[in-house]
């Protein structure tokens, strides 16, 4: 619940953004991590081009001083910080670096930095993010590194791109007569009017995101017990039980799954895994307000 201006007190404020490829989010906190305003805006990617990416971070924090009742003018008594999807591109750091700002301070990482660092409170610890795409991130004593996400298809293992795509492959092979079909793969194939021919059509310009827009299917058929789904979850797991492992033998102490299908794939995961797996302690955007200077919550 969004904590009213009269309550902000004269303490220093945090704002948090999250810039990710379907849309921004900010969110105006106290230290003590009431929320004081929040604000949205469009998709923030360093893909999309530096001025689309600060256009849609400025939008997200203009909502989120305006919630709180500030404006412009008091952002002076406020330390940002913000996570970006695509930070690591080639002159991205430097272009944002170099962009005016009103706050006492902005601090930028990518967004899978600032989303290990809410999960965990800022402290040692490591993510598995299971969305569109996949990705792990640890960080141990302020050392941060990443495995996987390398980007769909080539990486994102586990992924909804990932399972989509898997189901199209079975779906074609079940046309042909070569694997046995099932109701996912006829479902499947049914969208494309049991032609190979619209597939490949669809296929020269589907995203990631057209592909994982298939993953919800392949999730309810594999709860419905469909043998062919089952077999996809299960293949996605040990693809996403392989990141887990590389965390952890890099030393996380604490290991959280993320993202849409997170809490999904947990349970498709090895028992020894399930018992590592920890509730995330907080989202992105505490994580940014932490990388900004927000103490750690001490009520967690």
């Amino acid at each position: 619940m969004t904590a009213p201006a009269s309550d902000r007190g004269a303490a220093a404020l945090f704002l948090g953004i999250d810039g990710g490829g379907t849309g921004c989010r900010a969110r105006l906190q106290a230290a003590d991590g009431r929320v004081l305003g929040q604000g949205l805006a469009g998709p923030a990617a360093t893909r999309l081009g530096i001025d689309t990416t600060w256009a849609a971070i400025e939008t997200a924090w203009t909502g989120a001083l305006a919630e709180a009742g500030l404006t412009p003018a008091d952002a002076g008594q406020i330390r940002a910080a913000a996570g970006v999807a695509g930070y690591s591109r080639a002159g991205m750091p430097e272009a944002l670096a170099a962009r005016a700002h009103p706050f006492a301070a902005l601090t930028f990482e990518s967004d899978g930095i600032i989303a290990c660092l809410g999960a965990h409170n800022g402290g040692d610890g490591g993510i598995v993010i299971v969305g569109t795409g996949s990705c792990g991130f640890v960080r141990i004593g302020g050392v941060a590194s990443k495995v996987g996400g390398y980007g769909f298809p080539v990486s994102d293992e586990g992924s909804g791109a990932s399972l989509g795509l898997r189901a199209i492959q079975l779906a074609l092979r079940a046309h042909d007569g070569r694997v046995p079909s099932s109701a996912l793969l006829e479902e499947v194939l049914r969208r494309f009017g049991h032609d190979p021919l619209q597939v490949v059509a669809w296929m020269d310009g589907a995203t990631a995101t057209d592909y994982a827009a298939l993953a919800p299917l392949v999730v309810r058929h594999a709860e419905e017990g469909d043998a062919q789904a089952r077999a996809i979850m299960q293949d996605a797991a040990t693809a996403i039980e392989g990141i887990c492992r590389a965390l952890l033998e890099r030393g996380a102490p604490r290991l959280s799954l993320i993202g849409g299908l997170g809490s999904v794939m947990e349970a498709w995961l090895a028992p020894d895994l399930r018992r590592r797996i920890h509730a995330p302690l907080g989202d992105a955007l505490d994580g940014a307000a932490l990388l900004a200077g927000r103490p750690p919550r001490t009520d967690l």
